[in-house]
């Protein structure tokens, strides 16, 4: 078994006290749990949880469990959990559903500032992509916007079919002396959960475009966008509504 989870988790976010938030399916052949909600209210309730095909929904419960527990679902009634997933199966016994609800709990604990573990780590140990092995990639900048300088960071779980192309360059694995995988998982098959946050004072409507560029992106790093492919976005910011939006 090669599988895992990882956990994105913004200070404070709770039912009560949700984030700004945009969604975007290029692909839709994928499991993005909560993602209805999110449309309708551009509001993140949860942190969001990324994990193999199978697992997403038991990491869902276990996601909804964890907020109850805290403060920031205290008298919750309605929990809208947010989990995105890619299918490990080429490298991993993905029927045996080996991630639980322990394995969730340690992710969600553990997550802190700082650099993020990127690789074959949580939900990118079974993930391979445009001919790779590959795993949970991250990437960040720093750009000015209406006089002052705002931070944007993308976190990536990589799984998707294509051709690496780096600087308008197509490189396979036997261009740098690697073999190539012996079961090629298919053009047709994939996906990729990308998930970007930002300090910019965007509100939903702007951060479900952001949501859409990130999904338009992986084209220039040569994805597939095969029919079987789940190609996500999410965008969120991570200062809390000032009043939760009315569901009206």
């Amino acid at each position: 078994m090669h599988s895992g989870v990882t956990a994105i988790v913004p200070d404070g976010v709770g039912p009560a006290s949700p984030l700004p938030a945009g969604v975007f399916a290029g692909n839709g052949y994928g499991k993005l749990l909560g993602t209805t909600q999110i449309a309708e209210l551009g509001a993140l309730e949860t942190p969001v949880l990324l994990t193999s095909t199978l697992c997403a929904f038991r990491a869902a419960d276990a996601l909804v469990g964890w907020i109850l527990e805290r403060p920031e679902g205290a008298g919750a009634r309605s929990v809208n959990p947010v989990v995105g997933e890619c299918n490990d199966g080429l490298l991993s016994d993905i029927r045996s559903r080996p991630v639980q609800e322990e394995h969730v709990r340690a992710a969600l604990d553990g997550a802190s500032a700082g650099p993020v573990a990127e690789g074959s780590v949580g939900a990118g140990t079974g993930m391979t992509a445009l001919g790779f092995k590959a795993g949970i990639g991250t990437s960040s900048r720093r750009v000015p916007l209406a006089g002052r300088e705002v931070t944007l960071g993308v976190l990536v779980q990589a799984n998707f079919a294509g051709t690496l192309r780096v600087l308008g360059r197509t490189i396979t694995p036997s261009d740098v002396g690697l073999p190539t995988a012996d079961s090629d998982p298919g053009p047709e098959t994939g996906s990729c959960m990308v998930v970007a946050a930002t300090d910019a004072p965007l509100d939903a409507r702007q951060l479900t475009r952001l949501a859409r560029r990130a999904v338009y992106a992986l084209a220039r790093v040569g994805a597939g966008y095969g029919h079987g492919s789940g190609d996500y976005g999410l965008a969120l910011a991570p200062t809390p509504w000032a009043h939760p939006p009315d569901p009206r």
